[in-house]
């Protein structure tokens, strides 16, 4: 078994020049273009895709290598999964093979191999550069080409950094480096995930709303952070796949997973200090400032900023960057229940939007807006271990005083108003249960 650690980038089409001349100025051992097909397997009730694996086999020149992916994380575009690799002398599945504790229940399932069949194809060149930085070896490998099933495809132009040896940071640090080409958008979507979106039918990909933060029993107050911030990242990853694509309404979704970004480092400000962020607050600026210009999603995307942003906090997330920053109070802090932190801070936002809103603001609505819509985002992280209709009852009236607000409908403004001041606390120790 290799534990496979990979960061994905997506290229921007008119910049592939840009970044191979950049490539060749490496001090870097060069393998020239060669074509690589790759065919996933799938069963027709997604046995696989159900256990998080994926199966596939890759054919180069004759060469053929079966693959199994098994359960990892994903954060960002950095991509961590056990993976099995065996050597086939021709491109036929032999299930076998594989360790069996690969396998959920510990042995290959006795129709498996029966059942698997092709579902989807890769077909590209892979142009690659091996690299030593810091005490690592590294793979960067250009990919461009096609992702097919039945009728449907798409374009594939990527580049992947897959440590080879040595640290997961180094792979960081080089990716620093090339994301000032401005030329690349970490991706999260795999070649494979793609894939499966085409067999399925490529249905147009949705837009999703910010939801309550879930969370497993007794997880700790570090544990909610960690997972707000990469519910954070993937928002705005998914959204900004969808703005390149053509869905102009995606950009706010882009922009609203900035804003959770920030109010979850103000959420936790009490544990994790501001000089422990300062670099990520400096980028989510200048991302700020960059969706604002009149600027293409692509370009933007691409940017430096936006770039840098997802990278740095896909890194913070990886290294546990607030760690050395944090005393033995604040470590106590972390170490604590995430449901008494929660239910103690679902008090302190509720009597600030109830002192906040308390009375009629008449044209002072929208200076009020930061202050809500950071409430809001609060509450939905800190709620999710409460009836989850509950919980989205009391939030929508605050959503909708939100909206009423940005579209100045001063009728709506009042009623939505009244309305969330009316609702009780679902929470405990609110003082009202």
């Amino acid at each position: 078994m290799a534990q496979e650690i990979e960061l994905k980038f997506i290229v921007n089409q008119d910049g592939v020049e840009t970044l191979r001349s950049h490539l060749n100025t490496l001090p870097a051992e060069h393998v020239a273009a060669t074509p690589l097909l790759n065919i996933y397997y799938e069963t027709d009730d997604n046995w696989l895709r159900q256990h998080d694996m994926g199966l596939r086999i890759r054919g180069n020149e004759g060469r053929y290598e079966m693959t199994l992916k098994v359960a990892g994380r994903v954060v960002g575009g950095l991509h961590q999964r056990p993976e099995y690799n065996v050597e086939l002398s021709q491109p036929e599945l032999d299930l076998a093979r594989f360790p069996a504790e690969v396998w959920p229940q510990g042995e290959l399932p006795a129709d498996l191999a029966a059942r698997v069949k092709p579902l989807f194809s890769t077909d590209f060149s892979r142009e690659k550069w091996l690299v030593d930085v810091g005490q690592s070896r590294i793979e960067i490998a250009l990919d461009r080409g096609e992702v097919k099933a039945g009728e449907f495809q798409e374009p594939v132009c990527e580049l992947e950094l897959e440590l080879l040896s040595g640290e997961t940071q180094d792979v960081l640090k080089l990716a620093r480096q090339l994301v000032n080409l401005d030329v690349l958008r970490q991706g999260s979507l795999s070649k494979a995930a793609r894939g499966y979106h085409l067999a399925q039918g490529n249905e147009p990909r949705q837009l999703k709303p910010l939801t309550i933060l879930r969370l497993p029993p007794k997880a700790s107050v570090e544990q909610g952070f960690e997972a707000a911030l990469e519910m954070a990242l993937a928002h705005w990853q998914h959204h900004e796949e969808l703005w390149v694509r053509g869905n102009a309404a995606a950009k706010a979704g882009v922009q609203d997973a900035m804003s959770l970004i920030r109010h979850t480092l103000t959420l936790f400000g009490g544990i994790v200090p501001r000089k422990a962020s300062a670099r990520l607050r400096d980028l989510l600026t200048l991302s700020e400032a960059t969706l604002a210009s009149d600027v293409s999603a692509e370009t933007a995307a691409s940017s430096t900023p936006l770039s840098l942003a997802k990278l740095v906090l896909t890194e913070w997330l990886i290294a546990r960057g607030w760690q050395p920053f944090l005393d033995a109070k604040a470590q106590a802090k972390f170490a604590d229940s995430f449901k008494r932190y929660g239910d103690i801070a679902l008090s302190r936002h509720a009597a600030e939007l109830r002192k906040t809103f308390a009375y009629p603001l008449g044209d002072s609505y929208a200076d009020q807006l930061p202050r809500l819509g950071r409430d809001i985002d609060s509450v939905m992280l800190l709620a999710g271990y409460y009836d989850t209709v509950v919980a989205e009852a009391w939030l929508e009236n605050w959503q909708g005083l939100k909206h009423a607000i940005k579209t100045r409908q001063h009728i709506e403004i009042e009623h939505f108003r009244n309305e969330a001041l009316a609702m009780k606390p679902f929470w405990l120790h609110s003082g009202k249960q």
